[in-house]
């Protein structure tokens, strides 16, 4: 028995009782709407509503209510998010009770203890804004580890690697988001350490090396904020809830509403959910897919998978993932000429197919539930399925048409919702200009046709240079290794964007769809030298400023300005103003 984490359970437990009898002699303001559990048992009251659950927590409820497997957990409202603002970003005594209690009712429901050594219980703390911003506000994950409980996940377990693991995963998510210590920190340790022991996936990385590295991260935390790394599991909670609170006003998520014309007020929902661990074992692992491409809108499971991962390193782009798909590994190995693998073995389909069929038939369910393609994140623990999110799926001009017209006429949505639906600017876009026949064969490199529409600017190594150069009414392609949030007000000055890892799903390509920027990501074999301002392929060396043009829609990648053309509006579009005309 680990004495002083049951110390420190009970004294949790001792003062949300104080503050139970508080909130029941009305000496501390209190409010039933601040918390909604679902998942494992829990029964939602009420319609999954978005403005109250946000957008990710709505997804979840309603999700449960289908009977879709998703994790359980509960959701801290819009409601309770104004209220911790009103109390200075502080969390007041009511709302801690309500959490203490919600945590009481999952760790019922789960089968573990949150902060136990035997069946610990570990937590992901997300935000959840009523309209979707992808990665500009804040996650974190496997809270509940500390020095005792990670040898208590290793023994339940059998695998110290895996525990490691996941407690390394807190610190590299709970001290950049919590306690302010550069992100940049730990990825120069693991770097560093990877480079000394010739490893490069994290996933080689053994028990051992994790032993080393944990010491040197919690170092890190210590130099940076002056306190040790927080081993209480509730004090981890309570301030990984105010900082995700928090996030709704960080730089990066108020240039995104800014851009997108979204309201400042209304703030983030928070969901506080049970991990599922897609850093398990080999037959574990994380994904995003959309129901259909959203690049072209052609129907089919579109997205991608990596193996033993847990769902950031996917969105991150710092790991290049796997096709989801035998169909989508022909076409990339197709693409690049056989240069960087891409055999249908790779895809999850062919890897993982009972858990394949399970995903297909769930993202079916969803899309004709919410009656629209999908953006669905989801882990794999050990050969079981669970959704994580589901949401409306950012999509480009030329998909968001076909999307809405075949819909339409499978009869999931009434063809004057088709026409209500596409956005006018879209049809402008689709005059987007491409790569002019055989310009492709003098590519220097091929990444993935991650957003349609081919352009011509200089290169820009920086957000910053991007807005630099823009202002000066220069065209730019803003060329990154892999995009981050906070590369946000760059992507959106740029006319283009390139990255050399990344995947279909990462930040680059989605944030692009949903900018309408031609974007061309994971074209590996690029060298890119930010610092510098320099990149290479092979024997050609391309300078900041330099003119580059992509093609979002091929994925090329070539030196200099080449010749562009325009392509004729395809049968959907056709249709669309068809129904268009009908309807006035």
């Amino acid at each position: 028995m680990d004495t002083g984490l049951d110390v420190r359970a009970f004294n949790a437990s001792t003062a949300a009782a104080a503050v139970s009898v508080a909130v029941v002699a009305g000496a501390v303001p209190d409010s039933p709407d601040w918390i909604v559990e679902f998942g494992a048992g829990a029964v939602l009251d009420g319609p999954a509503d978005p403005e109250r659950l946000g957008g990710k927590g709505a997804g979840l409820a309603a999700m449960a209510r289908l009977g879709v497997p998703v994790p359980p957990g509960f959701i801290l409202t819009t409601g309770a998010g104004q209220r911790v603002r009103d109390d200075g970003h502080r969390l007041p005594p009511a709302l801690e009770w309500r959490i203490e209690s919600a945590l009481a009712a999952l760790e019922a429901r789960s089968g573990a203890r949150f902060g136990g050594r035997e069946t610990p219980l570990l937590l992901a703390v997300r935000s959840g804004a009523k309209v979707s911003m992808p990665g500009m506000m804040d996650t974190v994950l496997n809270l509940g580890l500390n020095n005792a409980t990670v040898e208590g996940l290793a023994e339940r377990h059998g695998d110290a690697r895996f525990a490691y693991d996941c407690y390394r995963r807190l610190i590299q998510t709970y001290a950049p988001v919590v306690l302010g210590v550069p992100a940049h920190a730990f990825d120069d340790l693991l770097d560093e350490h990877k480079r000394a022991r010739g490893l490069v996936r994290d996933a080689d990385l053994t028990a051992e090396d994790w032993r080393i590295l944990l010491p040197r991260y919690a170092q890190a935390v210590e130099e940076a904020c002056g306190r040790p790394f927080p081993q209480d599991p509730h004090e981890q909670l309570r301030e990984a809830i105010g900082a995700v609170f928090r996030s709704w006003n960080n730089p990066r998520a108020v240039a995104y509403r800014a851009l997108h014309g979204l309201p400042d007020q209304g703030g983030t929902a928070v969901t506080v959910q049970a991990m599922a661990f897609g850093n398990r074992d080999e037959r574990s692992g994380s994904g995003v897919l959309f129901t259909r491409d959203p690049s072209t809108g052609a129907p089919g499971l579109c997205g991608e998978f990596l193996a033993n991962a847990q769902g950031e390193d996917v969105v991150s782009g710092v790991r290049d993932p796997d096709p989801l798909t035998d169909r989508q590994s022909a076409e990339r190995a197709r693409a690049v000429g056989g240069r960087s693998g891409g055999s249908p073995s790779g895809s999850m389909e062919s890897r993982m197919p009972d858990v394949f069929a399970a995903l297909l038939s769930v993202a079916g369910r969803l899309e004709r539930a919410f009656g629209d393609m999908q953006d669905i994140e989801f882990t794999v623990e050990s050969g079981r399925l669970f959704i994580l999110q589901t949401r409306a799926g950012k999509r480009s001009s030329a998909a968001s048409v076909r999307i809405a017209v075949d819909l339409a006429e499978e009869g999931i949505i009434a063809r004057d919702e088709a026409v209500r639906r596409v956005d006018p600017r879209a049809l402008d876009e689709l005059l987007r200009p491409t790569l002019a026949p055989g310009a492709e064969a003098d590519a220097l490199a091929i990444g993935l046709p991650a957003s349609p529409g081919a352009v011509t600017g200089c290169l820009a190594f920086t957000g910053d240079e991007a807005v630099r150069l823009a202002g000066g009414g220069v065209p730019v392609i803003l060329c990154r290794p892999e995009t981050a949030p906070d590369d946000i007000l760059g992507m959106q000055a740029a006319a283009g964007i390139l990255t050399a890892r990344g995947g279909f799903t990462s930040h680059a390509a989605t944030v692009a769809r949903g900018l309408g920027r031609p974007c061309v990501a994971g074209a590996r074999t690029l060298r890119i030298d930010v610092e510098r301002g320099v990149l290479t392929v092979g024997a050609v060396t391309l300078r900041g400023g330099d003119l580059v043009t992509i093609d979002g829609s091929s994925g090329a990648v070539l030196a200099g300005a080449a010749p562009l053309t325009r392509t004729e509006p395809d049968g959907a579009v056709a249709r669309l103003l068809e129904w268009t005309k009908s309807a006035v």
